[in-house]
């Protein structure tokens, strides 16, 4: 049922995602699907772990609700470079 509610939200862009940009490497990272904002504040934790264990740094999350259309978003030189593949870190939903 959840992930049936998933879908539909998603196709709405109702869907809640955890949103993290880095300073070093310059990235956007978006974690999710979540249905609330509860779901996806208590998942966060993890995936900013994850990101400084892997030597990240300049870390700024946002939950938000939004309809991604890549996971990682690589920006290099002021050029965006955008991947639907990405690392899976723990505790990501999909």
């Amino acid at each position: 049922m959840k992930e049936f509610l998933i879908d539909g939200f998603g196709l709405l862009g109702l869907n809640f995602w955890v949103e993290i940009v880095t300073e070093n490497p310059s990235c956007t990272y978006y974690f999710g699907p979540f249905l609330t904002d509860k779901e996806a504040q208590n998942a966060k934790s993890g995936y900013i772990e994850d990101l400084e264990s892997e030597g990240a740094q300049g870390i700024v999350v946002k939950v938000k609700r939004c309809k991604p259309t890549n996971l990682t978003i690589f920006n290099d030189l002021g050029k965006q470079i955008e991947t639907q593949s990405m690392t899976t870190l723990s505790g990501q939903a999909f």
